[in-house]
């Protein structure tokens, strides 16, 4: 529930909802508006049935209409023009499933369909492009290919398009185009904006260190805690995305306690090798991408879960605090670091329970050093926050970057496990 000015500490984690089995669906997107060759691709999981998935499938208008075996889907479908309830879903070699739904709109008018990536959209240098096309020339589409910022950069013969390019970052204008066999042309404009360095695997990286925050004064305690209890345990390969989840633990008898974990990742005591002793990257960083996968094992008693960033400068202090305060208010809040004081943003905060829950965080320091809360993405769906916020005073020594995953106890301080996964940083 508290943010505390820990010295170097910068906090930024993403919250994940416990899954027991789930399927990541890539293409199409719910809502999106497609041609009428459609490309479906997902990937599967499941930590029910140590056998694994056997088959993934997709349904069109409660009709089965493809099916592969394995892990991951790849296939474009034809369907008819119009609104189509569609579902991925995948069954295990145990008898159990689960699925994801798809509400697609499917044009019949003809032009260049990008699936991914998203126009005006945030995305890797390494940068998947989806895309298909139609055209009303009789002998159909001749090829398809991408310019990036007016240059030719791919190409591919037929009408569909799917490929990785590594793009430099920043704002780049992306144009996916196809051209038919008789000497016509459409296309579709996809600007995108590429992030900078990212650290990758950051719940699996050393120098996590935990803390209690015994309520009600939520003062740091690094050790014994009499109260408040938590662990971590890393390496836990179910529940899963890669193989290499963290384990998070809290619990105790004082209600409402906290626990902390922080991993300074830039500057004074960095765990990734960027020490920045001669202070020349921190004054050009202004963009950071908080991204992490967590699993919620009992959403009912989670009272709150918390992912921030902290920045500290030339004695300006930045939290960009942003917590799921579940069993409260129940929307995301974010941190106020003058008033030290948490503001509602209105945006619920619905996670899946017993699933893998999607969090993204966008933020952003502006020339005078205030914190712009950017945005929060969950689960796919983008929530535009937009406040900017001054920041304190810190002293002048203290010189770094640090993320943080808190959970907050409830009010019987139950014992609560959740799992973070694919947690990355990405600054520029």
């Amino acid at each position: 529930m508290k943010i505390f000015s820990l010295p170097l500490f910068l906090f930024l984690l993403i919250f994940s909802l416990p899954a027991f089995a789930t399927v990541v669906v890539t293409s199409p997107s719910n809502g999106q508006t497609v041609g009428q060759s459609v490309n479906y691709a997902a990937t599967a999981t499941t930590s029910t049935c140590s056998a694994g998935v056997a088959s993934m499938g997709v349904y069109v208008d409660n009709n089965l209409i493809y099916v592969v075996n394995g892990t991951t889907l790849n296939t474009t479908l034809q369907l008819a023009a119009g609104q189509h309830n569609t579902v991925v879903e995948e069954w295990d070699y145990c008898g159990g499933a689960t699925y994801t739904s798809l509400q697609i709109n499917v044009s019949n008018q003809y032009g260049v369909f990008v699936t991914s990536p998203e126009n005006n959209g945030y995305v890797s240098y390494l940068t998947n492009f989806t895309a298909t096309a139609t055209s009303s020339c009789a002998a159909g589409v001749a090829a398809m290919g991408v310019y990036v910022n007016n240059q030719l950069v791919y190409v591919q013969n037929g009408a569909s398009l799917t490929t990785i390019l590594d793009l430099p970052a920043g704002y780049q204008q992306a144009v996916v185009e196809e051209w038919d066999y008789c000497g016509g042309a459409s296309y579709t404009p996809v600007n995108v904006t590429v992030l900078g360095t990212t650290l990758s695997s950051l719940q699996a990286s050393g120098g996590w260190n935990g803390y209690g925050e015994l309520a009600p004064a939520y003062e740091i305690c690094s050790s014994s805690c009499s109260g408040v209890t938590w662990s971590m345990a890393q390496n836990i390969n179910s529940p899963s995305l890669s193989g290499n989840a963290t384990q998070f633990n809290i619990g105790g008898t004082v209600p409402y306690s906290d626990a902390l974990w922080t991993n300074p990742l830039i500057g004074q005591n960095t765990t990734q090798n960027i020490p920045d002793s001669d202070h020349t990257l921190l004054p050009g960083l202004h963009n950071f991408t908080y991204d992490a996968y967590v699993y919620v094992t009992n959403f009912s008693i989670t009272q709150n879960l918390e992912f921030d960033i902290n920045m500290y400068m030339n004695g300006a202090g930045m939290i960009w605090g942003n917590q799921c305060d579940h069993l409260a208010d129940g929307y995301w809040d974010i941190w106020d670091n003058v008033n030290a004081a948490w503001i509602s943003t209105g945006v619920p905060c619905n996670l899946t329970n017993n699933a893998w829950n999607h969090v993204t965080i966008q933020a952003q320091r502006e020339s005078n050093n205030n914190l712009l809360y950017q945005s929060i993405t969950v689960n796919g769906v983008t929530f535009n926050i937009n406040q900017t916020f001054p920041p304190f005073t810190v002293p002048s020594g203290w010189w770094g970057i640090t993320v943080n995953y808190q959970m907050d106890g409830d009010y019987e301080q139950d014992a609560n496990t959740t799992y973070v996964d694919n947690f990355s940083f990405t600054y520029w």
